[in-house]
């Protein structure tokens, strides 16, 4: 394990246009607790201890994103992967209806969350200069993790809107004088900002949480693989220059695959290992979590929210014999649903006595909590069943059973042909059975942003679309290789021959379903109108080309001077 000795949780409320900011004090457990300071001017940024807060402060925008309802629906729904489950929130964004527009409340909180943290972030590099009495390479290490941040803010923007205004200096005075910076504008300023941090950032150290030199490098090679794809903003090295920044990751760090796929998303702060190259931090204190989204419990006018990824890919098992429901097994919000494609091709049955990223990924065995005997059943193969505490009651196999295999077991048997939206294989990688009660939802995992995994497949990536395929395989073959079940690790393997796209866009989700990349990889490879036409049938009538931009939120129009003709809508909406 690399060496994490303290975890940062860094802050309480982002920052409004003056800063609410944070001062810290190191806390039992290794936690750097914070105090949250009410509404104080930039002055408190100018002082030594007020930057360090400010810095810690502008970590907190990632919570708004990174385990919540808002991005998780807006990257896993409406793609190839997951369709809507039986829950009624929201299902419109998966069928690319009209009332995805303006006023849409999940994009404005990400516009509005993002834009608060980058005018954290740029209060706080304009007045780092001017601070005296702090270490200077502690200086410059901030100021790295500042440019880093708001990199990756920008990143999210033009990939989530296109063109979005740029700013680089603090406001402290209300204005109405925004413009739309050129796509390309938007990533020299994401690159210049990484590129020079680079010199200046940690590698893994004891201050778990902050931004490293791996994390930039990781995300430099995610940028440059997008640009390269961005007709707007593309130049002839970018996919040179993605395989670079990959490979040094991989080369030049601490960071490792484990062992065993499971044990990167084992619960109980298994996030927390070699292989995480950065991570979004939750924690049990409510305080911490603060935020301002959906789903959050509400305690003296201030909005908890936590991880709440545990809550959406759950199917309905608290009402089905023998169960009830419990902290271990998950509150199911059935909002999330996997496609027919995500388990009969990305998963392909016959290939999941090799790899064992399926029986991994989905939960497939329920245990009985409440014992008796019941009538009431999905599974028509039996009459009744009777369980003990501790049975088994639910079994999904992933392929079907006929009706005589089903009638010879004791418990229910979930097969294919009886899936639907309140019933369907459940990912497991952020159940949380931590959580105080089963009703709670702030969970406290934190949430994997970047991991070694990805970084080999943005490799391969970047050499297969510079028709370099047999560079790709090594990057491919580790990851399959580690995916396998034992024994089976030649089996994984595949040849430059088949080292194309179209084996990336299975292999990608293979390994990271779920985990908030499916619509920026649509996306980006410039398919998502296709796939979901072809495998999302929920969302295939109303797909356009026009849905690989999100809407500008209406109030940043209404309150920009001039409105639509100073800033536009996205086409479309």
């Amino acid at each position: 394990m690399n060496q994490h000795n303290s975890l940062i949780r860094s802050v309480t409320q982002s920052l409004l246009v003056m800063g609410a900011l944070l001062l810290s004090t190191t806390g039992c457990k290794d936690l750097l607790e914070e105090v949250p300071v009410s509404q104080v001017g930039s002055q408190y940024a100018s002082t030594p201890s007020g930057f360090e807060a400010v810095v810690k402060a502008a970590y907190s925008s990632l919570r708004e994103y990174y385990g919540r309802e808002d991005a998780m629906t807006l990257t896993v729904f409406g793609t190839d992967t997951y369709t809507m489950g039986a829950d009624g929130s929201f299902k419109f964004v998966n069928q690319y209806t009209s009332q995805i527009d303006g006023r849409l409340a999940l994009t404005n909180n990400i516009w509005n969350a993002f834009y608060k943290g980058i005018n954290t972030i740029n209060v706080a590099l304009d007045a780092a200069d001017g601070i005296g009495g702090l270490d200077a390479t502690i200086k410059k290490r901030r100021v790295a993790e500042l440019k880093f941040l708001r990199a990756h803010h920008y990143f999210i923007l033009v990939q989530m809107f296109g063109p979005v205004s740029l700013l680089t200096k603090g406001n402290l005075v209300p204005t109405k004088e925004f413009t739309r910076a050129p796509v390309k504008d938007i990533y020299a300023q994401i690159i210049t900002d990484l590129e020079s941090s680079l010199t200046d950032l940690g590698t893994p150290t004891s201050e778990y949480g902050r931004v490293t030199k791996g994390a930039a490098e990781h995300l430099l090679a995610k940028v440059y693989l997008t640009k390269g794809t961005d007709k707007d903003a593309a130049a002839a090295d970018d996919f040179n220059k993605a395989a670079t920044y990959a490979q040094n990751v991989i080369k030049n760090y601490t960071y490792k695959l484990l062992p065993d796929f499971s044990s990167v998303f084992a619960q109980g702060g298994g996030e927390i290992n070699d292989e995480v190259i950065f991570a979004t931090q939750y924690t049990s204190d409510p305080i911490t979590n603060i935020g301002s989204g959906f789903n959050s419990t509400t305690t003296s006018g201030v909005t908890i929210n936590g991880n709440q990824t545990h809550l959406y890919f759950g199917m309905e098992y608290d009402v089905q014999a023998g169960m009830q429901r419990d902290v271990l097994n998950g509150r199911p919000f059935k909002r999330f649903m996997p496609t027919t494609y995500m388990l009969n091709t990305v998963f392909d049955p016959a290939k999941r006595s090799i790899d064992s990223r399926y029986k991994k990924t989905f939960k497939d065995t329920w245990l009985s909590n409440r014992p008796g005997t019941f009538t009431n059943l999905f599974d028509t193969s039996k009459k009744s069943v009777t369980f003990a505490s501790g049975d088994t009651t639910i079994f999904i196999p992933g392929v079907e059973w006929t009706m005589e295999q089903r009638a010879a077991k004791k418990y229910q048997v979930l097969v294919p042909s009886l899936y639907r939206p309140n019933l369907f294989p459940v990912l497991q990688k952020f159940l949380d059975p931590l959580r105080p009660d089963r009703t709670y939802e702030a969970g406290s995992r934190d949430f994997i942003m970047f991991r070694l995994a990805e970084t080999h497949l943005i490799a391969a990536e970047a050499l297969i679309k510079q028709g370099k395929a047999a560079e790709a395989v090594p990057f491919i073959n580790a990851v399959r290789r580690r995916a396998a079940w034992p024994g089976k690790e030649k089996d994984m393997e595949i040849t430059a021959a088949q080292a194309t796209m179209e084996f990336i866009y299975e292999e990608r989700e293979r390994e990271l379903a779920g985990e908030m990349h499916r619509w920026f990889d649509l996306k980006r490879w410039g398919i998502l109108v296709d796939r979901v036409k072809k495998y999302n049938p929920d969302g295939a009538p109303n797909v356009k080309e026009f849905h690989n931009l999100r809407p500008i939120p209406q109030d940043q129009i209404d309150r920009t001077a001039g409105g639509t003709q100073s800033y536009p809508q996205n086409p479309g909406y």
